[in-house]
This record gives structure tokens, sequence and C-alpha cells, in this order.
């Protein structure tokens, strides 16, 4: 029998409602062996949507959390472990994404850098595995958006040699990866994701999230209010790009509501903001390819069943389904990339594509926290 590789894959994406762990035997093929979520507690995630704009005290509320975080990225693993039936030394490393606090990509004017936080010392300390972590930031320093990441791991596990295919991964932010049967893989953030659907349905119902766009579907998409969110200049970039809560928020949103003659039903805010999630998907979709291609979807956003329903509407000619099909389950791709992505850096490989992030050169991703 082959001797497994096992490194476990942290994720804690947009949305901040919780933490997925993953344990993956990356040997050959990865295989998902276990899976863990850890919800975060109300106070933390709102520190961390706190922390995503300026405000007083920054750096003080930013290490608190950080080590804070780093403790509960350890928990989620430990508890991981624990359902696996597995411990601490048959793991080769953990890769933890860490929890986006502010990203400012290329051509930002505030400046640019990328940071994530989540102590990697407390997670190496507290479960005695090597950590790898921090993975976006030397993309940035080879002059790469440090984002997406995944797509590396999309094309590793998911091109087809007779078809192409696109991986659309639909967290709080939305991102699309292009796997031409021949030719270069691209990718990129094509807007918002789940994240605004989330502000909105928290805040009117007091919900986490728009279980299978039900919500959505009460209300009627705004036509006035779509155009006016549809000018935001991200929409307009040329790939590589990427974004986040710092472009697609709350005070965002009002700002573009306030331009509307009267008050919208709240329900048909949703139905908008779906319909934005949507449109902007298929547009970037179509921008890669107008021939007929194979449309997998994975993150959140597979299980939204309106969400999928619109998208098999926009793009007719294309064969669109969940991750599921394919043998991965959609909620868990993005964890059992940083674990990959991990096994990359342990063996001295790059974790980047060039001509996803637009960075000079490939690079050997992410900063190595022993165990011992």
């Amino acid at each position: 029998m082959s001797q497994r590789q096992l490194y476990i894959g942290l994720m804690s994406g947009t949305s901040a409602d919780a933490i997925d762990a993953v344990l993956v035997d990356l040997h050959s093929t990865p295989q998902l062996l276990a899976q863990h979520t850890l919800p975060l507690p109300v106070k933390t995630r709102q520190q961390i949507h706190a922390l995503s704009l300026p405000g007083d005290n920054e750096i003080d509320r930013l290490g608190a959390l950080d080590v804070n975080l780093g403790k509960l990225f350890a928990q989620a693993t430990l508890e991981l472990l624990t359902k696996a039936g597995s411990n601490n030394t048959q793991i080769i490393a953990i890769g933890s994404h860490g929890q986006t606090i502010r990203h400012r990509p290329p051509g930002s004017l505030e400046g640019v850098f990328t940071l994530q936080i989540g102590d990697p010392n407390q997670i190496a300390e507290l479960t005695g595995i090597t950590t790898v972590a921090d993975f976006r930031r030397r993309d940035m320093a080879a002059s790469g958006q440090g984002a997406p990441l995944v797509p590396a791991f999309h094309r590793a596990i998911f091109h087809a040699q007779d078809r192409d295919r696109v991986i659309v991964n639909i967290g709080g932010m939305a991102n699309i990866t292009w796997l031409p049967a021949k030719g270069q893989t691209l990718g990129f953030d094509t807007g918002p994701g789940n994240v605004l659907m989330d502000i909105w349905i928290a805040e009117q119902l007091g919900k986490r999230y728009d279980h299978d766009g039900a919500w959505a579907t009460t209300g009627h998409v705004c036509a006035m209010l779509l155009t006016e969110l549809l000018t935001a200049p991200y929409f307009k970039l040329q790939a590589p790009k990427s974004t986040g809560r710092e472009s697609f928020n709350r005070a965002w949103l009002d700002a573009n509501l306030r331009k509307l003659t009267s008050t919208l039903a709240p329900a048909d805010v949703q139905a908008t903001l779906l319909e934005l999630t949507v449109i902007t998907i298929a547009d970037s979709i179509n921008g890669l390819s107008q021939s007929s291609k194979d449309i997998f979807v994975c993150g959140g956003g597979a299980y939204n069943t309106t969400l999928m329903q619109r998208l098999k509407i926009l793009l007719p000619k294309d064969a669109v389904a969940s991750t599921t099909v394919l043998g991965v389950d959609p909620q868990w791709i993005e964890a059992m990339a940083f674990a990959w992505l991990a096994q990359q850096t342990i063996n001295h490989r790059p974790g980047n594509l060039r001509e996803v992030t637009g960075a000079k050169r490939e690079v050997i991703l992410g900063g190595v926290y022993y165990s011992r």
C-alpha cells in the first residue's frame, strides 16, 4: 500500500462565519478523509468585520484578534483530528489561509498589501503540527495580486484534456478559474458572491444567510439599483484582478440605495443582490469563451438553488452543476486547496500561477512555522 501524505487545510472566508478544517491525503489524487466546521462566535465575527475597514485603535484590536483566531484555528484542527480518529504525529503540515482583514491589490490608492491573521505560532504550538501560513504576501512581493490562489489547485484536480471547464467558487466573494482543454489557465475575482446578500439578510431578518435563496425569490429585481451597482469600477477592470470587503460592503450598498428615488422593499434588495452576483459571474465567463463548456460551482453559493437556477438561465449553452458531480463536496474545496498549497511549500514548489495573479514569476508561497 502506498504511504499516505496527510495534510490539514484551514479556511475562513470573507463571510467570517466559521472555520472549515479538512484532513486530506495528498499522496496522489487529493482525497478528502475528514472535515469539520467550527462556527465563529458572534463577537469574533463582529471584530473581524470591524477591522475590515479603517477604524480607531486598530493595532491593539488586530493584535488581540490575531492571537484569538490562532487559538480558534488550533481548536478546529484538534476537533478535526478527534473526529477523524487521527493524531498530530500523522500530519505532515497544516495549511492555514487565515482570516483576511484587509486586501489592497495593485492599483489601490491606499497602498498595495494584503493581511491575513490567525497567528500560526499559536496553531503550531497548540496542535504540535508544523504550520504553513501567510500565503498571499509572497505573490504580492512578486508583483502579483495575491489572489486568487486556488486556481493552481483547481488545475491540479479538475483539468480535463477533452473539454473546456470553468470552476466557479462562490464564497463571500466570487472567483472563476478557466481551465481550457488546451491553453493557459486563467482566474480572477468576479466581484461579490454571498457577502452582500449575507449582510442584508442578517440586518433585515437576523439570519446568517438566505437558505436556497428563498427570500430572494419573494422579491423583484430592481433594474435601477442593479444598473447603479454594475457601475462599480471593479467590474470594468481587466484581469488579473482581485477584490474584497474593502470595495463591496454595507457602506457601498447604502451609497447606491440612496441614489434611488424611492425606498425598495427589503426582499427586492435581496433579489437584486443575487442578480448582481449571477450577472457578474456569467458576464465574466462569457468574456472568456462563447463556446460550450462545463461549469462547476463550489463554495456556499453552490447550495443556493435560486442562484444556481439563474446561472443556468444566463449560461444556456453551458452545462452548469456543482463540483459534487466531480466527486468533491463544494463546501470543502477551498480548505483542501490550502492543504495542497502547504504541500507545495513543504516540498519547495511554487503555489501561484503567474497568468492568474499577474506575478512576475512563480514563487514558493507562505512561511513555515515548525512544531518543534
